[in-house]
């Protein structure tokens, strides 16, 4: 294999301009930029090359073929095609990832499916014995993806995604990708300024990624150097002595690159929790004499005083909003960051990553370049700032009102929200009294320009709170416009309901990357975080309306969770996935003869401890059982009676082997959850994917009922498509 070979590499969105440049820059020839890619050519050095050095790419790919694809059939004879037995062995292990769908391929679970049938099959006829799946750590990796009526499958020469580089061991709430980090590092400039001798410095450093890609760029460590293995050292064409001679030479480039002069970098951050996962990521790779690390608040920062420091960069990626009701505080940090620069750091430069370029302008400096990149779907700016008397804004940003909306006179739109808001009141307040239910839908974006969902809690105590969750503008909203709307929303909910606004709660979903930060991600450390007590049916649950994202109980399962109070006298439930295990309580409150809850948080299942324990329930007969769902399927040996399976549409939870798309893994799931399902049992499968689509060929053996409607309580039918659910028996 050392003649001139078609390869392919990914990046994220935004980044290939720079990955264009960085492979050509090592060796790559005939480089074409794509949409999130990079096509080029070399020899298999050049390939394995591009795998240790590249910092931008996620993915080294080797395409075999492409072939249109109008049916199934010719998915999997197009791949038959291809001589695989070139490339691994019967004994070998494999996976298949699949990306797109078209009219005839459907969901990506069934695309990669038929590839591995296919890839199998031909091995099988030729060696007679097939291959096995491996979902951890397969010998070799296929990627598929299936774009416009046309496939290519290709090997994955990298493996595991080339941004995990094997040092980040522990991470902050919402951390960086590595090569999204090295992406910020070269935009501002760093390699150059680090040549010179100039210093950087994070002032809100978290785990340390931004300081740590940027040593390995000055000690010219090969990004790929601590990584564990790569995808194609169990290929049949691999060349080791070619792969042992690039990898030597990069570990006496890093030698070379350690010893010698380099430049001051620091970081410091307010939590000293994340002070201490970086000191652990630095001391992994090695860079401990290199970057220095220090709890410190924004406030307080200046240059260091032990050494004269040559001018250079200040970089940092600070919070940006992602939930509504910290867009106000945060302008203050942004100011405090302007300030800071401004008082300590002028000569120098600066660079900030963020989500909400309107935030910057807080900072009252002139940004000279923005750059616009992606963390994961998010669209982000790269602010570069020259710190220099002439790029001071002198007028400042408008003064703060300090006042609560709610305190405020009511704006034209606020009153009518506030008029909407008693208008659904009078309405839904009277069907949820008739009904017993005491935790309702109030609102839900009726009204566009108020893009939100309003929840109502009633506890035990009768008190009332509201739950607000103002749901991501759309890109044609101006950003000021969508603060003002906000802003309304805070003013109209707390008159509306005749309640203190200190017992409303706002929060603001935003689209993000899948690894930023986790679901029950904690948001505020307010007095009032305790856990409230709410009455639904003949159980009682704790909801917490301020420290997470959502409060622990989903409002619009209550009617699934009826049902399975209906249901569940004198049976074995199983209940997967079980978030903080409500719909247990309701099974055991109705007659349950056992319940067992399945969860991978110890978050949730201390939420559900509790819930256990409010309705004088013993975890003898309630058990609680922290484990991937996904694996206690696979391994479990006992029956049920009766089944919820509920799982998240996407996890990629670092407790998970693997990512869980329940699009592509339902009818795995299904399937597995079945076995455990005793003779006459009832599986419950519900998801909140609006896009999902049940693979009904692919679960034909079994009764499905989709009970859908029934399970969408008036307060939710302004927005049906909510959830799916489906009763699902043995045929």
């Amino acid at each position: 294999m050392n003649e001139h070979l078609e390869l392919f590499a990914t990046c994220p969105k935004g980044l290939e301009g720079l990955l264009l440049a960085e492979l050509a820059e090592i060796g790559a020839t005939e480089t074409k930029e794509t949409v999130a890619g990079v096509a080029f050519s070399g020899d298999i050095a050049l390939a394995y090359r591009a795998c240790l050095w590249s910092r931008l790419a996620n993915k080294i790919l080797l395409p075999l073929a492409e072939f249109p694809v109008g049916d199934q059939n010719s998915l999997y004879n197009g791949a038959r095609d291809i001589p695989w037995e070139q490339h691994l062995g019967p004994q070998s292990t494999l996976l298949v990832d699949f990306i797109g769908s078209s009219g005839a391929i459907r969901n990506t679970q069934f695309g990669a499916l038929k590839i591995k049938d296919a890839l199998v099959d031909r091995l099988r006829d030729i060696t007679g014995e097939r291959p096995s799946v491996s979902k951890q750590n397969p010998d070799l990796r296929v990627n598929a993806r299936l774009h416009k009526g046309r496939v290519t499958i290709s090997l994955d020469l990298s493996g595991d995604s080339l941004h995990r580089r094997g040092y980040r061991l522990k991470q902050g709430s919402a951390p960086m990708k590595e090569n999204l980090a090295a992406a910020v590092l070269i935009r501002a400039g760093w390699p150059e300024i680090a040549e010179r001798g100039g210093a950087l410095i994070d002032p809100m450093c978290g785990a340390g990624t931004l300081l740590i890609e940027a040593a390995m760029m000055a000690a010219d460590i090969a990004p790929g150097l601590g990584r564990a293995r790569f995808g194609f050292e169990h290929w049949l064409n691999h060349r080791n002595d070619i792969w042992l001679e690039l990898r030597e030479e990069a570990i006496e480039r890093k030698r070379a690159g350690i010893n010698r002069p380099h430049p001051e970098i620091r970081g410091y951050d307010a939590d000293l929790n994340v002070i201490r996962a970086a000191e652990h990521n630095i001391t992994k790779i090695g860079l401990d004499e290199w970057i220095r690390v220090s709890r410190k608040e924004l406030a307080a920062l200046k240059q260091p005083t032990h050494t004269t420091l040559k001018p250079g960069l200040v970089i940092s990626n600070p919070p940006y909003g992602e939930r509504l009701g910290e867009v106000e505080s945060l302008k203050l940090l942004y100011q405090h960051l302007g300030d800071r620069l401004k008082a300590e750091f002028q000569g120098w430069r600066a660079a900030i990553f963020t989500g909400n370029p309107e935030l910057g302008k807080q900072m009252g400096l002139r940004a000279e370049k923005k750059y616009k990149l992606f963390n994961g779907p998010l669209p982000t700016e790269l602010l570069m700032f020259s710190i220099q008397a002439e790029a001071f804004v002198t007028s400042g940003p408008k003064p703060l009102d300090t006042r609560h909306p709610a305190e405020r006179e009511l704006t034209s739109g606020a009153q009518m929200m506030a008029n909407r808001l008693q208008k659904n009141l009078k309405q839904l307040g009277k069907w949820a009294k008739k009904q017993d239910i005491h935790c309702y839908r109030l609102y839900d974006a009726d009204m566009p320009e108020y893009s939100a969902a309003v929840d109502l809690y009633h506890t035990e105590k009768g008190e009332l709170y509201a739950h607000v969750q103002e749901y991501a503008a759309p890109k044609s909203v101006d950003e000021a416009r969508a603060e003002q709307r906000f802003a309304e929303i805070q003013a109209a909910v707390p008159q509306a309901l005749g309640i203190s606004p200190d017992r409303v709660s706002y929060k603001q979903r935003r689209r993000h990357s899948h690894t930023q930060g986790s679901q029950y991600e904690k948001l505020s450390e307010r007095p009032q975080g305790e856990l409230l007590t709410v009455i639904e049916g003949k159980a009682r649950l704790q909801v917490n309306l301020w420290q997470y994202l959502d409060t622990g109980l989903f409002l619009d399962h209550r009617p699934v969770r009826m049902k399975i109070a209906e249901m569940a006298a004198n049976k074995r439930f199983l209940n997967l996935f079980c978030y903080t295990a409500s719909a247990s309580i309701h099974a055991a409150m109705n007659g349950a003869r056992f319940t067992l809850s399945v969860d991978m948080s110890n978050t949730y299942l201390n939420w559900a401890r509790n819930n256990l324990a409010l309705n004088d329930l013993g975890e003898s007969r309630n058990r609680l059982e922290q484990a991937d769902c996904v694996q206690w399927l696979k391994d479990n040996d006992q029956e049920f009676d009766l089944i919820l399976l509920d799982p998240p549409s996407f996890s990629n939870s670092k407790k998970m082997p693997d990512v869980l798309d329940v699009q592509r893994d339902h009818v795995e799931l299904i399937q597995n959850a079945m076995k455990a399902l005793a003779q006459g049992g009832t599986l419950i499968f519900s998801t909140n994917l609006r896009s999902f689509s049940l693979d009904t060929d692919a679960l034909a053996g079994y009764q499905l009922e989709n009970i859908t409607p029934q399970t969408i309580d008036k307060d939710f039918q302004r927005n049906p498509k909510i959830h799916q659910c489906w009763l699902v028996r043995q045929g």
